[in-house]
């Protein structure tokens, strides 16, 4: 065990994603604050451990003690590390992290309302899996920006997430008239494929068995830390939306 080996949080650079709270493995965080990472058992951190780091898509992670050169990856897989960033070959047994990735809950009746069925399984579900023995976290993350999008690999709107596994095998989606509203683009988001029927809005048994299939190990993990490139069905979204925000006297008035 560690006592001048732990991690420290620049929390101007975290973004809160809960990532390094659910991954780790030694208990070095305050599970009751995630998604805020608070490091409650420093001595439980590993000499040389850079797990929490090196999952860390912000970059925001370092550690007290460190002489090993090492950098933060700002979420990028290093030929060292003996994980990537989206948890694959991990040990993330007893430990259950859902992720809300989205564009919009303001006005995107596709987000808010897939945002309010995973907030109902989350309520439901959670009471029985800590029962298991399990821990659970569970976040949402807006995509703000492009940037952002690309830290997440992020494919389409709106994305569930287990255990860093996206519970759609594949994208498919149609057009979406708030968000192709809000960018001034034509958008296309997710829609969900269920028992041989398509939503626009997910089903509660649909999350409510994808989550406990990750759980029980139903099912299988895929790593998706290959190659990745924002569609242009997004960078669309987001260069459309930059650009309604800005000044609406077209740059004549600075």
């Amino acid at each position: 065990m560690a006592k001048t080996w732990y991690p420290v949080i620049d929390y101007l650079t975290c973004i809160e994603c809960g990532s390094c709270v659910a991954m780790c493995p030694h208990n070095v965080y305050d599970t009751t604050k995630a998604p805020s990472p608070i490091v409650k058992n420093a001595e439980a951190c590993i000499d040389h451990c850079h797990g929490c780091g090196n999952r860390c898509p912000a970059g925001a992670i370092t550690y007290v003690g460190d002489d090993t050169g090492w950098t933060p990856p700002n979420g990028k897989r290093t030929e060292e590390e003996s994980c990537c960033s989206c948890g694959c070959g991990t040990d993330i047994k007893k430990k259950i992290f859902v992720e809300y990735l989205y564009l919009d809950l303001e006005t995107c009746d596709r987000c808010i309302g897939t945002d309010n069925v995973l907030d109902e399984v989350m309520m439901t579900i959670t009471p029985a899996l800590k029962i298991a023995g399990f821990e659970v976290a569970y976040n949402k993350i807006e995509m703000k920006t492009a940037e952002l999008a690309k830290q997440y690999k992020f494919l389409s709107s709106p994305t569930i997430r287990v255990n860093g596994q996206d519970i759609c095998q594949s994208v498919s989606e149609n057009s979406c008239g708030c968000c192709s509203d809000i960018s001034g683009t034509d958008v296309s988001c997710r829609v969900f494929e269920y028992n041989e029927e398509t939503y626009e809005v997910p089903p509660k048994e649909m999350l409510a068995e994808a989550i406990l299939n990750v759980a029980f190990g139903q099912l299988e993990t895929r790593c998706s830390c290959g190659e990745y490139e924002l569609p242009e069905n997004l960078r669309e979204f987001f260069e459309g939306k930059k650009s309604k925000s800005g000044c609406s006297c077209g740059g004549n008035c600075c």
